[in-house]
């Protein structure tokens, strides 16, 4: 199937720790006070007896006893304090609570460049949430332009270039802004889009690249009014064309993407719906290139590392990283500490630090570009599968979770 190009009509009129159960002042006191004192007293209440079996004699064994249990009390309540003050330095993340119903699943986050404290998170139910303060809050927002129809929106994905903003969801609804979402407008597209848009990326003044969940890239240069094909067919095609190639699992293929991801030189990976193998695309290039996958279970998400290399996990928990950079088949599985758990997502924070998500909130962190990973305990109490991290510098970063979860880097 051919990718059409696509036109639409102007439409710019449409607007849019455990802490202490006692007091320090406690625990110094009873530190200090002299237990001499009790045993003085007890002296002169019995001044004249000598022998083993004296009163005095007894009251000093419970002394001793009753000063032994009291320092093991002691003891035991300043020990209580260390876990305290740990667990409150032990993660670099904190929840932050979001005025959503429980089963809204977040989809994507970003912020606006020209404003860092100002972003926008989207979700399912047709949720656009909106901070001005760098994400401690967030608070709903509400866009006439894409409530003028009986549809509830999932909001897949959102970019900024500048103050210029691009939002595209599910059904097909493409917004645009260009006042740092101030305002927003809705620009119509074509009935022949093939498949639902799953993510845009702003490019450049007026200029965005939109991808399909069936392999479609179309890139536009005039705010959205017209949309050129990058690629000259859809997956579907391509595999019709390479399945006696020796593309394991191609003649499964159910035509959508599992998962697809942009590097930032702009080449893509992409994982088929079954995850039994993968494509890439780079650009200039006329179609998708399918890959047999270099493990044995199927691939869960592929992504791209900050040295250039590709990352992918595979359902079950394991984790691979491409041998060099670019674009290979060649990977070598990392050994991490998943509790059993599937990872879901990887973000890089740096050329060396990166962290991975999954289910049952784990979080893992690597210092080393990904060579080892140890866990952060941070989201192990919260009941929720985190399966997006996001950073949007080196300063700011969240990781998205199902019913309506949002954890944010502290750093």
């Amino acid at each position: 199937m051919a990718m059409p190009n696509l036109q639409v009509s102007d439409c710019s009129n449409l607007k849019p720790s455990l802490t202490s159960l006692f007091s320090p002042r406690f625990l110094h006191r009873s530190q200090t006070q002299p237990h001499p004192r009790l045993i003085c007293k007890a002296s002169l209440q019995q001044p004249h007896h000598s022998s083993s079996s004296s009163p005095t004699l007894v009251n000093r064994r419970q002394l001793i006893s009753q000063t032994a249990s009291l320092s093991l009390s002691v003891a035991t309540l300043s020990a209580l304090q260390l876990p305290a003050k740990s667990e409150e330095v032990l993660s670099e993340w904190e929840r932050v609570y979001l005025p959503i119903d429980p089963g809204v699943v977040l989809l994507d986050i970003a912020f606006v460049p020209d404003d860092p404290n100002h972003g926008f998170l989207l979700g399912t139910r047709q949720t656009i949430l909106e901070t001005k303060d760098g994400g401690n809050t967030w608070v709903p927002r509400s866009i006439p332009s894409a409530e003028d129809e009986d549809f509830n929106y999932r909001f897949n994905s959102i970019s900024f270039k500048g103050k210029e903003g691009w939002i595209v969801g599910k059904p097909a609804i493409l917004l645009y802004t260009s006042d740092a979402g101030e305002s927003w407008e809705r620009i119509p597209l074509s009935a022949q889009l093939p498949g639902d848009m799953v993510y845009i990326k702003a490019t450049d003044e007026k200029s965005a690249e939109m991808v399909t969940d069936q392999g479609a890239i179309y890139v536009t240069s005039n705010r959205g009014f017209n949309w050129r094909a990058a690629v000259q067919e859809t997956v579907s095609a391509t595999l019709n064309r390479t399945v006696s190639s020796g593309i394991s699992g191609a003649s499964y293929y159910t035509g959508t993407f599992n998962t697809v991801n942009r590097s930032p030189d702009g080449r893509y990976v992409a994982v088929s719906s079954r995850g039994n193998f993968y494509l890439t695309w780079e650009p200039g290039q006329p179609f998708w290139q399918p890959h047999n996958r270099a493990v044995a279970r199927r691939i869960q998400n592929m992504g791209w590392r900050a040295d250039g290399g590709l990352w992918l996990l595979v359902r079950g928990g394991g984790l691979f990283l491409s041998k060099g950079t670019g674009i290979t088949e060649d990977f070598e599985e990392i050994p991490v500490q998943s509790r059993g758990f599937g990872i879901l997502d990887v973000g890089y924070r740096s050329m060396e630090e990166a962290w991975a998500a999954g289910g049952s909130g784990v979080l893992l962190r690597t210092t080393n570009g990904g060579k080892s990973w140890t866990r952060d305990k941070a989201a192990d109490n919260i009941a929720a599968n985190l399966y997006s991290v996001k950073f949007i510098d080196d300063k700011k970063g969240f990781v998205l979770g199902n019913d309506g979860v949002l954890l944010r880097y502290l750093g």
